[in-house]
């Protein structure tokens, strides 16, 4: 896949499955910018791509989504991808979340992606090939997941705002896509408990964790010429783990 001479946005850079993206986009020729509210991991992340450029933000923040939309605009002056790939979870019953606990949920993996596609989405929209934008949501908010009830329903509705801004932005150009990954090495799967590591592990057929460079391979397949014809789509990237019709 050739991206040059594309400009890409990842959230979420400094580790994981957006820095594993932040990595793809890199190798095959995009100017990426790395954004992460994590300045120091990011700013480390964005050193070791070429041509790469570190942003920070906070996605819970809608001025700091609105300002990071304008410091693209007036330094770079345009952007072709965006990647929604920042998030966080705890797993934990539902009875025991506070109402805090809540809100950040919410803020971080559903409010966010919502603010900043609506500060870069007039960027996209005159993209000269038509702007792009992956949202990475979870398996979790199509089919459910014990101890994350509150992240599943972020992520459903990630899911069903990927669907409804592709309806929207067909008529503009911009095609929309959501990747749902499912149980992945990242640093944030690495804070659960051992116990619910192996739980977790044992219950994908495959019987190993994903990869984030293997979840990186479909955003860049969503955001890239051979997904031409593809919009509005959920693709999950679970080892099997979960098989929706």
């Amino acid at each position: 896949m050739d991206f040059n001479g594309k400009t890409v946005l990842v959230t979420g850079a400094a580790s994981g499955i957006g820095n594993a993206c932040a990595k793809g986009f890199a190798a095959a020729g995009a100017k990426v910018i790395l954004s992460d509210i994590n300045a120091e991991g990011g700013e480390a992340a964005a050193a070791q791509l070429p041509g790469a450029v570190f942003m920070q933000m906070d996605v819970t923040s809608r001025d700091e989504a609105n300002a990071l939309a304008a410091r693209i605009e007036g330094e770079i002056g345009g952007l072709d991808v965006l990647v929604n790939a920042a998030g966080w979870d705890i797993i934990e019953p539902f009875m025991k979340n506070t109402p805090e606990y809540w809100e950040k949920i919410m803020a971080l993996n559903f409010m966010g992606p919502v603010q900043l596609t609506r500060a870069v989405l007039p960027m996209l929209i005159d993209a000269k090939d038509g702007g792009r934008i992956v949202n990475v949501a979870s398996d979790a908010g199509r089919v459910g997941s014990f101890g994350e009830t509150v992240y599943a329903g972020a992520k459903g509705g990630v899911i069903a705002f990927t669907k409804s801004l592709a309806r929207e932005m067909t008529r503009n150009g911009v095609r929309v896509n959501c990747i749902c990954p499912g149980p992945t090495d990242t640093p944030l799967f690495a804070t659960q408990s051992e116990k619910m590591q192996v739980a977790l592990t044992n219950a994908i057929p495959m019987k190993r964790l994903g990869q984030p460079s293997e979840v990186a391979d479909g955003v860049l397949f969503f955001a890239s010429d051979r997904a031409s014809f593809v919009t509005g789509q959920v693709l999950s990237v679970s080892g099997g783990l979960t098989m929706v019709d």
